[in-house]
């Protein structure tokens, strides 16, 4: 089967867009590959289609638990077997996976990047058929990314043992990001060999605009009533969220919220009335938009700066991906520059500070001295934080650095599913007397979707039960409780917390490594994003989509024409040509002849235009 004819069986095109077959070819010659394309450019189909190609399965790390859930739905969808092994699961879960992987007709192995280094999947690395190892987020691989995560270094290991191709795939990666990625891949990291292909970075279509304000309230009004189609809001906070979203709905514009403190239920219910246009609006953390290919996304707005120039890149990029004209926005004032600063040390409290986070851990949970290796604690970090009489941010930054550091490993919010055992007899489970005749279609639904139910606990999927018992989520729920009040299942809620890994035994104090130099290191690279980013919003006289280019190695550009800064160029130069017209016509103009001139709402003058004359009579213009 060539790719193009892939392509047609699974996703029904014609062609692939461009970089794509470049892409795909590299990795059918074998070739190391590492793909950048931005947000939007297509980059699943570049190491779906050379592996649906090949024989065996494709190894695919990735640490977006959502996303590995939503390509693997959508895999499934096509009639392709994806199998994805996240944090949350059981390690009979874990294991069952593994082996269907293993043994059954499965084209696609997501894990997280966390499990690669776990004695169980190494176990099965000599059985399992790998045709490709897949990186995705490779930027997470770098020292110099802004995400790095030390559970991705496992990949390098990784090579040792499985003799495949890898295909590296980024969105956001500088050139010093491009290199380090290759290098820390690579059989030989002396001499990496890699294939480094790059899309143009450039969006034609899309309109960057940056803005200094105080009322922001006022401006995304403006942008809404403005700009027609659906839009995205990007805050930091989630009850700031939830105000905003409520703000645009007091004043006619179809709005809704979406942070990671809801449930999954409704952040899918809200996502899926978003793409099919029911809500024109959403107001969400940058828990929101990964994944998500909705094409025409006519405006993206930061309410405040992003951390990184990385992370605003990828978001504003979620607009416009149908090629039409389309603004991404980013608001800002002084006070946004001065918590980006404040974050500067926030996010990097004192390594005191933070040997001192690793021993409350232990006190927290009981463990002493000497023990604990292995263990997976369940975290609350709001009652960790009321406890110890805490600040929640500077804990979450030390949590960080621990993981950075390779002490611990670190899953917020993750989503446990509701889990199900049937405790009683098969030979004996319809002479019990029920008192809900629907109880019988959901134990019928239950054994036929799930075997072993009666000998373990299993998930359950409970959209799908709900289908087939033909009643709602709440009711579900409410039928389960009732059966296990009745002895006839063992029912486990769905469950929302953050997992705190061990990866050795509590140490004594005084005796944590935690590595000061790459402390130094990574708080250089945080210092030097920060910078990046306030020089961004402060640069007002080079076209923006120049500077961002510039930032992501890519020198031979064009203005844009369309960002704010050529916009406002472009308003200057015509400003400038009719005050020097007016100023050779009329020879010995007063200054009351020039101002009633720029007054006269006839001649088109916009209200700077006076000290556009002052400027271009400092700079000799008018001589």
């Amino acid at each position: 089967m060539t790719p193009e004819e892939a392509l047609k069986r699974w996703w029904g095109f014609d062609s692939f867009r461009p970089m794509q077959r470049e892409i795909i070819d590299s990795a059918l010659r074998g070739d190391d590959t590492l793909a950048i394309l931005p947000t939007g450019g297509g980059k699943s189909l570049c190491f779906q289609v050379p592996a649906l190609v090949r024989d065996g399965l494709a190894l695919v790390v990735t640490p977006l638990i959502a996303l590995m859930k939503d390509q693997v739905q959508n895999l499934s969808d096509r009639g392709i077997r994806a199998i994805a092994i996240h944090t949350g699961m059981s390690r009979r879960e874990v294991d069952l996976m593994l082996n269907n992987a293993a043994y059954g007709d499965c084209k696609f192995l997501y894990v997280s990047p966390e499990r690669l280094g776990t004695a169980l999947f190494q176990s099965y690395l000599d059985v399992l058929d790998i045709n490709y190892i897949v990186v995705d987020e490779a930027h997470c691989i770098s020292q110099w990314g802004y995400d790095f995560r030390p559970d991705y270094l496992r990949i390098g290991e990784l090579r040792e043992r499985v003799a495949a191709p890898v295909i590296a795939l980024t969105a956001t990666a500088t050139p010093k990001v491009a290199e380090d990625i290759a290098r820390r891949l690579s059989p030989d990291p002396e001499h990496p060999s890699f294939t480094v292909l790059k899309a143009g970075f450039e969006r034609p279509n899309l309109s960057y605009i940056v803005r200094e304000c105080q009322d922001k309230s006022g401006q995304l009004l403006d942008i809404c009533r403005g700009v027609g189609g659906s839009g995205i809001v990007y805050l930091r906070n989630r009850r700031r969220c939830e105000e905003v979203a409520e703000l645009l709905k007091s004043q006619g514009v179809s709005a809704s919220y979406y942070h990671a403190g809801l449930g999954p239920l409704e952040r899918s219910l809200r996502q899926e009335a978003w793409k099919k246009g029911e809500i024109r609006v959403m107001v969400c953390t940058n828990a929101f938009g990964m994944g998500i290919d909705k094409p025409d996304v006519r405006f993206v707005v930061h309410w405040e700066p992003s951390d990184s120039l990385e992370s605003y890149f990828q978001e504003a990029g979620r607009a416009g991906r149908d090629g039409l004209r389309s603004y991404a926005v980013l608001l800002w004032n002084a006070a946004n520059i001065a918590h980006l600063r404040q974050m500067l040390d926030t996010s990097f409290p004192p390594l005191e500070y933070i040997e001192d986070i690793y021993q409350k851990i232990h006190i927290f949970h009981e463990i002493i001295y000497e023990t604990g290796e292995g263990r997976t604690l369940r975290f609350d970090i709001e009652e960790f934080c009321r406890h110890f009489g805490l600040q929640r941010a500077s804990v979450h930054y030390a949590l960080q650095y621990l993981a950075q550091a390779d002490h611990i490993s670190y899953a917020e919010d993750t989503e446990f599913p509701t889990r199900v055992q049937i405790t009683v007899p098969r030979n004996s489970l319809y002479d019990t007397d029920l008192p809900d005749s629907r109880m019988i279609p959901l134990l019928e639904s239950l054994m036929r979707g799930y075997p072993g139910i009666q000998s373990y606990s299993l998930p359950v999927d409970e959209e799908k039960l709900a289908r087939d018992c033909d009643t709602g989520i709440p009711e579900l729920r409410q039928l389960l409780y009732r059966l296990s009040l009745e002895r006839v299942i063992r029912y486990i809620p769905a469950d929302r917390c953050s997992l705190i890994f061990l990866h050795h035994d509590r140490l004594m104090p005084g005796n944590l490594d935690l590595k000061p130099e790459r402390y130094k290191f990574l708080r250089g690279n945080a210092q030097a994003r920060t910078d990046a980013m306030v020089d961004f919003l402060t640069n007002g006289e080079e076209c923006r989509s120049r500077q961002l280019l510039r930032y992501f190695g890519q020198t031979r550009t064009e203005d844009c024409g369309t960002c704010d800064v050529c916009r406002a160029r472009s308003a200057e130069d015509r400003t400038r040509s009719l005050l020097l017209r007016f100023y050779r016509e009329h020879e010995g103009a007063t200054l009351q002849d020039l101002k009633a001139f720029v007054s006269n709402p006839e001649n088109g003058m916009p209200p700077d235009a006076l000290s556009i004359y002052r400027k271009m009579a400092d700079e000799g213009e008018l001589n």
